[in-house]
């Protein structure tokens, strides 16, 4: 069952279900008064839901309800885990006090099956027109997903720049190409005049901004910059870059950074061999070791999705599409070249 053309309003459900469209109202709104209704009638138009793909309108349930003041809150992968601590934290942090100030609860979708280590944002029963709307936070996005939302005009802002083809898609991302140019003419300032980028530069959205900084800051300042998959122990890949006279490592992976600059440290190549952390360079520092580079504004992402998805809701103009700049970290990673 799949829709052929324009919206569908719950008149249609109801046809297809072969139910009354109060029915529908019922169970799409929610709360006990839905039990009055036989499970057969439940399952029926449910299936037509699932079936069609159907979202509620926010704008027709806010009328009907005046808003429920909630917002929901779904990670593709799991909150809690100590390994995903870190990067998730700060984010709920800033979505949290920005809510409060603004009057809104929070609902954090945690029902979907994790496979393979990801959740998917659409299930069997998806509970996401519970919320007026939701922040959709992740290390990898579903793309489809997301389109899908937009299409179905579903009140929505991504945390992390997404490309897409209409231009639909609402988020709060960081500005990874205008920071990593800064560090790279910094390298060059300090005498690096060649530097080795150890990750993918492809994929997600924030990988390829960070490579497309960097290569663009290479080819300006005339320098040499070549690439190198994070393959290997961290002592590999430093024997690969001091054989190719790569002076600077800049990571696309913070945690990457950390191990070699700690094998740099352990080594004493201080004074041959830099190393940037092209994200969480302040979070993974220790006294001992301050890594240079930058670190994202999570806590305030949180905050400005919350503040452009509470203006969705509400119906009111808001720049839906936006970019904070990163906090660059000095750290004692970054070296003066020596001669």
């Amino acid at each position: 069952m799949t829709r052929t053309k324009g919206r569908l309003t719950q008149r249609d459900i109801a046809k297809l279900a072969g139910v009354s469209q109060a029915a529908v109202s019922l169970i799409l709104n929610g709360g006990a008064e839905q039990a009055r209704l036989s499970v057969e009638t439940r399952e029926r138009v449910m299936a037509v839901i699932q079936g069609t793909g159907y979202v509620a309108d926010p704008l027709a349930r806010q009328m009907h309800k005046k808003g429920n003041q909630l917002l929901g809150v779904f990670t593709y992968e799991p909150v809690f885990p100590n390994a995903q601590a870190d990067f998730y934290t700060p984010f709920l942090l800033g979505i949290e006090e920005e809510a409060e100030r603004l009057g809104y609860d929070l609902l954090l979708f945690t029902s979907t099956p994790v496979e393979n280590g990801r959740r998917k944002l659409f299930r069997k029963e998806s509970r996401l027109r519970l919320a007026d709307g939701c922040i959709v936070i992740g290390r990898e996005q579903d793309h489809d997903e997301l389109a899908k939302l937009a299409a179905d005009n579903y009140p929505f802002v991504a945390i992390g720049r997404r490309d897409d083809d209409s231009g639909a898609i609402p988020y709060v991302g960081a500005d990874y190409v205008s920071v990593t140019r800064e560090l790279v003419r910094h390298a060059c300032d300090l005498g690096h005049n060649h530097l080795l980028y150890v990750g993918e530069g492809s994929g997600a959205e924030s990988l390829v901004d960070r490579w497309q900084g960097f290569s663009e800051a290479v080819a300006a300042g005339g320098l040499i910059g070549n690439r190198i998959a994070p393959m290997g122990e961290a002592s590999a890949i430093i024997e690969q870059a001091l054989a190719s006279g790569a002076s600077v490592l800049f990571c696309e992976v913070a945690s990457d950074a950390l191990a070699l600059a700690r094998e740099v440290e352990s080594r004493q190549l201080g004074a041959r061999l830099s190393v940037v952390a092209m994200g969480s360079a302040a979070s993974l520092s220790a006294p001992t070791l301050r890594l240079s580079g930058f670190e994202l504004p999570r806590e305030e992402m949180g905050r400005q999705s919350v503040r452009i998805l509470s203006a969705i809701v509400e119906n009111r103009s808001t720049e839906r599409q936006t970019l904070l700049r990163p906090t660059v970290v000095d750290g004692q990673t970054l070296r003066k070249r020596e001669e």
